[in-house]
């Protein structure tokens, strides 16, 4: 009902028009950003001579800064600028100083719909959730409890402005220089032969703090062994900063001699790393989606998270799950607390079985 109120306050324009200067607004985190690009080349082929850049904070700027269908990033301070009066004063200055005609927005938060309103840009458009976009002049209503992908949810916003049907998968194209890094890499390694990649850790990012969503260190890694047997392959751990310890704990459970390259690589090279993998297997993590975006043949373990909604959005993706009734509304609705692997997720035959049959092996 509140929201209701305020879109009285706000008009709405019927149309928009032919943008010279567009902001595509996801600051965070790395996984939506990377479903987002999905969004960012349907509107790149909407409007394919306008100048499109790209609001995003620091955490997740790394991973689509190199994208070619973008013009310029508008690196924010923080991942999360709408926390404070003083981040959100900021970030509207930010905007008003790109002289933008068009504000695209994949935020369903109403403090985005506030800022971007008050940034002056002409002409706005973005998600309505349950009356949030009451500052866009083109809402886009969806359901939060529809059970549909995020990628398909920000697609809607393009195909809005445009008024025709665009889809594109999430995409990442792996630089040169990064595939060029990481051959000279694996050949000084003596790595020729064929090779899992693995990240195991992930599920904290500034947004959320998602640690079930880790398949637990002695499933995943049985689940590797019996993987690395049955395919003849390497294995290479990955992590991030904050995953050297978890990643530890998996490899004293190795049968492999596995190599451990966690924190070593950028995002680029991590995409392109899975690019020359058999299969890159991860969790429900920003660089799982990452490495499918990269074109990569990935395995996403999937635990209290419906793959309906936040699967890797690509062709040559995988998504073990378990069905299980989950809140309506997907993460915004809150953790479930009640969480078990061993009762509630995939088990490691079921994971094998399906992975084996995912590489045709």
């Amino acid at each position: 009902m509140f929201y209701s109120m305020l879109r009285r306050l706000f008009p709405a324009a019927a149309a928009a028009p032919e943008p010279r200067r567009i902001v595509l607004l996801r600051p965070c985190c790395i996984g939506d950003v990377v479903m987002a690009t999905a969004a960012l080349s349907a509107l790149r082929e909407a409007f394919p001579r306008a100048h499109i850049s790209w609001a995003v904070g620091p955490w997740s700027a790394r991973a689509i800064e190199p994208h070619p269908a973008i013009d310029d990033l508008v690196l924010l301070a923080v991942d999360m600028p709408l926390r404070s009066p003083s981040q959100m004063a900021r970030f509207i200055g930010q905007l008003r100083r790109g002289r933008y005609d068009m504000a695209l927005s994949l935020v369903r938060s109403p403090l985005m719909s506030l800022a971007v309103y008050l940034s002056g840009i002409p002409f706005r458009a973005g998600l309505d959730s349950g009356g949030r976009g009451f500052g866009y002049n083109l809402p886009v209503a969806i359901d939060a409890a529809a059970r549909e992908h995020e990628s398909e949810i920000y697609l809607k916003v393009i195909r809005a402005i445009a008024g025709r049907q665009l889809g594109a998968y999430a995409n990442l194209p792996v630089p040169a220089p990064a595939l060029d890094a990481v051959r000279a890499r694996l050949a000084a390694a003596a790595i020729d032969a064929p090779f899992i990649v693995a990240h195991a850790g992930g599920g904290s990012n500034p947004g959320a703090n998602m640690a079930d969503k880790r398949f637990p260190p002695a499933a995943f890694a049985e689940l590797l062994n019996r993987l690395t047997d049955a395919l003849g392959a390497g294995l290479i751990l990955l992590g991030g900063p904050d995953d050297a310890a978890f990643v530890d704990a998996l490899a004293r459970r190795l049968h492999v001699d596995a190599r451990n390259w966690t924190g070593a690589l950028s995002f680029q090279e991590i995409g392109a790393l899975a690019l020359e993998a058999r299969v890159y297997i991860g969790n429900d993590t920003g660089l799982t989606h990452l490495a499918a975006a990269s074109g990569a043949k990935t395995v996403m373990i999937m635990g209290p998270t419906d793959p309906l909604r936040y699967a890797p959005f690509t062709p040559d993706s995988l998504a073990l799950w378990k069905p299980q009734v989950l809140p309506a509304g997907g993460t915004a609705a809150g953790q479930n607390q009640n969480w078990d692997w061993e009762r509630d997720g995939i088990s490691v035959d079921e994971a094998v079985a399906q992975i084996l049959a995912f590489l045709g092996a």
